[in-house]
């Protein structure tokens, strides 16, 4: 099953179940990526997909530390409970361990020698990561190794 069916399977799931902070949840999702398909005019595939939910999942993390900073844990709450309903959508995250060694992978691969190949070695990693684990964070690493390395 596609992510976009398993996204229709769980909004009549979540309208039969009467949870309309669930069923909100999706459908913002789903108005992103009809959105998103209307701007590229053609059909996205699973990974793409991901990322748009990432994207949002980013957003909502950024609204919520902004809702918390000003004293407003209502809506920091709200935030909160749409990451941990999209977060559902993305597969299983990487450990660190698994994380280093992709990136030791991608290094080789790559034959980076420097802080100037970071570009090549992000976009040799990024199918593999992409909703498995955080792009910062493995910026970060990346940079490190090819700095030291």
């Amino acid at each position: 099953m596609s992510l976009r069916e398993r996204l229709q399977e769980d909004m009549k799931a979540a309208m039969r179940a009467r949870e309309s902070d669930r069923l909100t949840t999706i459908r913002m999702l789903q108005a992103a990526i009809k959105q998103r398909e209307v701007d590229d005019r053609r059909e996205l595939d699973d990974t793409e997909v991901l990322s748009i939910a990432e994207k949002l999942i980013k957003q909502r993390k950024d609204s919520a530390s902004q809702f918390r900073a000003g004293n407003r844990p209502d809506l920091a709450d709200k935030e909160e409970a749409e990451i941990v309903i999209l977060s559902a959508y993305l597969p299983e995250p990487l450990s660190m361990e698994a994380i280093d060694a992709l990136i030791a992978e991608a290094v080789s691969n790559t034959a980076a020698s420097g802080p100037k190949d970071m570009g090549k070695v992000l976009n040799s990693l990024k199918p593999q990561l992409l909703g498995r684990a955080d792009m910062a964070l493995v910026a970060e690493k990346v940079k490190a190794r090819l700095n030291n390395g």
